[in-house]
């Protein structure tokens, strides 16, 4: 029996020394400014030196009363610093406090000095028992003064703000209850005490969780405790208690069953940790022991803070293997109640809910059926979370649809409200823990269903974004065909014309074959270009020359009008559809602005960065006002039936290449366009001309 209680006291204090010294840690790596936390921390760090030096060699160790003492100096000065910086500090009965705590403060001493002294001298001598008796009267002393102070603070403490310091006060009235009881024991009966003394540690270590939860709201609400910390916590206690009742139920089989206690006791542990294996790993025992941590520790039944912000992580997960943006929303739902599933319904053309995506709705889903739009009106306008088990009990007036009314698994659906119009709905399933909702619970719900409904709209919104834009690309392609089409109408109505006077000319059909299969072939080109299959990127820029390219234009327009082409240059790092497209329009704009009998003049050369196309006419010209506001500006033109996009298409295609184009034109004097293009590297220029 003697072992048994030095293994409980040695380990029980062990146990305690390391729950202080975790927990003491935690509020260091705070770093909170406030001396509070500090100051329990040190108390925190102090009890488990204490518990430590106690566990290595009992209470008979020459410094375990002095290291007792220290821990209730610590304690003492952090309750002090809660008690001025309080509010029971600013009123009250201040005086009477201080005396308590200066009476108190010297108790601690003389105990110190008294402990000190009487270890000094020989055990038998009667001064050695006199010293023994009055430190245990002092220690009783000192017990009874720190419970005094404790309830002082305690009432002292504004009722509505008693519940962030009653936990922590309850826990060092507990320890120094205990104190008082085991040295009131030691002074009438000391030889009954040892069992006191191993079951101390137990009892500290126990004190830790309940020293934690107390500090979720702190002095003043300057300390927070999670509900991790918490939850943790008690499990730890529940895990101690565990094995505490292994121990018990051992050393009582050991008592009772004789020569069989060895068999009996492998049955019973094999028996407990199975259970333990099979049961506590269960996600409803986890449920259910979250629900009882949140339901008696917590004022309320969600962290707030924790829970949104694992909401706005689960919604704006990054990447690709994320999950659609339908099921994240699904699941961010469902976590705040602990659902193992939800369901997310949005709002079609015709006004009704339909089914969109799930998270985790394993159920057959061909059995899913819509919300009609009559419903989703009264949804829209009320903005109320369904309590389906009210309803299914016959307590609600919503008249939902059966497929919703039979499903066992359905429990509240919660709408997605965006700026007062519903835009869907998520239903969620029914938690491990079977529970009523409550006000906390529609709260809850409602805010994360609005936040829900704006990620879902900024999406709906974003598609149809995109749409429009695809459609801006389609229509902005469709113009530029417009009017390529018009300069092949043009050109076109010109052969028409000249038919009828030439088409005997077997010279004048051949020509006008060859310009109904080049118009043919730019109009397939054109209709390739209008394809939503056709990017609208230029191709890889490669090595071409320039002058094959105009005189071929040129002698295109002959007809038309008289084109003249000059000079030469190196090779352009270019795209030739690309360039035919560009000079085409400004050689058309060129030939339009000309008077009958004044030839377009195609000008080629090169600098030292540029390949140089020159397109001159000698017209109308153009202001420089014109030529900064309007000419390259889309459907704009000064041309009558013209459509404004040649230039501005021009000045696209040539920027798309790594060029531009340049214009210098005066009114009454004409107008001259530059198209510079990148020069072909060297090794290329000196490939072609060997």
């Amino acid at each position: 029996m003697g072992a048994l209680l030095q293994f409980v006291g040695d380990w029980g204090h062990a146990l305690a020394a390391v729950l202080f010294a975790a927990l003491g840690i935690f509020l260091l790596r705070r770093r909170a400014d406030a001396p509070e936390p500090r100051l329990l921390a040190a108390a925190l760090l102090l009890t488990s030196c204490w518990a430590l030096y106690v566990s290595f060699g009992g209470v008979s160790m020459p410094l375990s009363g002095i290291g007792e003492s220290i821990r209730n100096a610590a304690w003492l000065l952090a309750l002090f610093t809660i008690w001025r910086r309080g509010p029971v500090g600013r009123t009250g009965a201040r005086g009477a406090i201080a005396a308590v705590y200066a009476a108190v403060a010297g108790l601690i001493l003389i105990q110190t000095f008294t402990d000190l002294t009487w270890r000094q001298l020989p055990v038998d001598s009667d001064l050695h028992r006199a010293l023994l008796t009055c430190s245990l009267v002092l220690r009783m002393m000192t017990a009874i003064g720190c419970l005094l102070l404790v309830h002082q603070l305690y009432t002292g403490w504004p009722s509505r703000e008693r519940g962030g310091i009653a936990l922590l006060l309850g826990a060092l009235a507990a320890m120094w209850t205990y104190d008082l009881n085991l040295y009131a024991i030691c002074y009438f009966a000391p030889n009954r005490v040892s069992e006191l003394y191993a079951l101390r540690g137990l009892l500290m270590a126990l004190l830790v969780p309940v020293v934690a939860i107390g500090m979720r709201k702190g002095m003043a609400g300057r300390l927070q405790l999670s509900r991790t910390i918490a939850f943790q916590s008690l499990s730890i206690v529940a895990v101690a208690l565990y094995v505490a009742v292994l121990v018990a139920v051992a050393v009582l089989i050991e008592l009772i069953a004789g020569p069989y206690a060895r068999l009996v006791e492998i049955a019973a542990v094999f028996f407990i940790a199975v259970t333990a294996l099979v049961l506590l790993p269960s996600p409803r025992i986890r449920a259910l022991w979250r629900v009882q941590v949140a339901k008696h520790f917590f004022q309320h039944r969600y962290d707030y803070r924790t829970e949104w912000m694992r909401f706005g992580e689960t919604i704006g997960r990054p990447g690709e293997d994320a999950a659609p943006l339908g099921e994240r929303v699904a699941k961010a739902v469902a976590d705040i109640t602990d659902s193992p599933a939800a369901m997310l319904m949005l709002r079609d053309d015709s006004g009704d809910l339909i089914f969109e995506t799930h998270w985790n709705w394993n159920d057959d889903l061909a059995a899913v059926g819509t919300v009609p739009f009559a419903i989703v009106r009264k949804l829209e306008k009320s903005g109320w979370i369904v309590d389906l088990a009210r309803l299914k009990g016959g307590e609600g007036t919503l008249d939902l649809p059966d497929w919703l009314m039979q499903d066992r698994r359905a429990w509240a659906l919660v709408p997605l409200i965006h700026y007062g119009r519903l835009i869907g709905a998520i239903l969620l399933a029914r938690p491990p823990v079977d529970r009523r909702l409550d006000w906390e619970d529609f709260d809850m719900l409602r805010a994360a269903g609005r936040q829900a409904a704006t990620h879902i709209s900024e999406a709906q919104g974003q598609q149809a974004l995109d749409d429009a834009q695809r459609f801006d690309e389609f229509n902005r392609r469709f113009a530029f065909i417009a009017h390529d089409i018009k300069n092949l109408v043009s050109q076109l109505s010109l052969l028409s014309r000249n038919a009828e006077r030439h088409a005997d000319n077997p010279e004048f059909r051949a020509d006008m074959l060859l310009t109904l299969k080049e118009s043919v072939g730019k109009m397939n080109d054109m209709l390739a270009r209008l394809s939503l299959h056709n990017k609208g990127r230029p191709e890889e820029p490669r090595p071409m020359p320039l002058r094959d390219l105009l005189v071929q234009l040129a002698q295109a327009r002959a007809r038309q009008h008289a084109v003249q082409v000059s000079g030469d240059a190196p090779l352009a790092l270019a795209d030739p559809a690309r360039v035919e497209q560009i000079v085409q329009h400004l050689m058309q704009n060129a030939i339009d602005a000309s008077p009958p009998g004044s030839p377009v003049d195609l000008r080629l050369s090169a600098d030292a960065q540029d390949v140089i196309v020159e397109v001159i006419d000698r017209g109308k010209g153009m202001s420089a006002e014109y030529v900064r506001r309007d000419l390259f500006k889309p459907f704009s033109s000064s041309k009558t039936g013209g459509f404004g996009l040649g230039a501005f298409e021009a000045r696209s295609l040539a920027e798309a290449m790594g060029g531009r184009i340049d214009v210098d034109s005066k009114p009454g004097v004409g107008s001259r366009f530059t198209l510079r293009l990148p020069l072909a590297p060297l090794s290329d220029r000196k490939e072609k001309a060997a």
